[in-house]
């Protein structure tokens, strides 16, 4: 941003993405792409850095990268092994991520906003394969599996979050399937999320506070999963 100051999302963008929803192809976009670089990415990169630095109090080493592929998705869709074939994202997506790892293979902080909705949240979608058996692992060990509880039933205290990321149908096998923490062995992520109507905050810098609130509330999860990820990478 030309003034270096976040100060919320305009009216704008959540116009951008209402009319991308009804026009999804390259010559609406085309038209409005002015738009998109004024009242889109340009907020966006501001958000990034205010987020990162609020952030950086509770995730010291979170990464807050302000680049298309990096904190910022793109929003072009892959379309070439799927049957709807729209070349747009009709949301703006956010990640700040913290771990050894590569970005999409850390715990991290979710922003997605798509009209009308506003969702964030924390943690893995998916664990790449290496992880998900340490995070088995993890999931029965006397102290870790403790603390995995500990840290949901934190998340669970924020009205309306959900914790997602159930797979599978039945235990792994070579697990215990009256283990405690038989439910998680069926995780191939762990995240948790919430939901609701974009805040008018959104259009002021009071949606950092918003969020950063929301992603504190949920730290906990992010923290053990950031354990994870720092002890598979030993």
């Amino acid at each position: 941003m030309a003034s270096g100051v976040f100060k919320g999302f305009p009216p704008e963008c959540i116009k951008f993405y209402a009319g991308l929803k009804k026009n999804n192809e390259k010559r609406w976009f085309d038209a409005h792409r002015q738009d998109f670089d004024d009242h889109v990415m340009d907020p966006a990169r501001g958000f990034v850095a205010e987020m990162g630095r609020r952030l950086g109090k509770i995730a010291p080493r979170v990464q807050a990268d302000p680049r298309v592929n990096r904190s910022l998705f793109r929003i072009h869709r892959d379309t070439r092994f799927s049957k709807d074939k729209t070349p747009y994202k009709t949301n703006l997506a956010i990640w700040l991520w913290e771990g050894p790892g590569a970005r999409m293979e850390c715990s991290g902080y979710y922003f997605h906003l798509e009209p009308p909705n506003l969702m964030l949240g924390v943690g893995i979608y998916m664990f790449p394969k290496d992880l998900l058996d340490e995070y088995r692992q993890a999931v029965v060990h006397d102290k870790y599996g403790k603390a995995l509880r500990r840290a949901i039933a934190r998340c669970e205290k924020l009205a309306g979050c959900k914790i997602g990321g159930k797979h599978y149908k039945r235990v792994p096998r070579g697990f215990d399937p009256e283990h405690s923490n038989t439910e998680y062995l069926m995780y191939n992520g762990l995240y948790a999320g919430v939901e609701t109507k974009i805040p008018k905050l959104i259009h002021s810098p009071k949606i950092i506070d918003y969020c950063n609130s929301r992603f504190k509330d949920m730290a906990p999860l992010h923290k053990w999963l950031l354990g994870l990820t720092e002890r598979a990478a030993r």
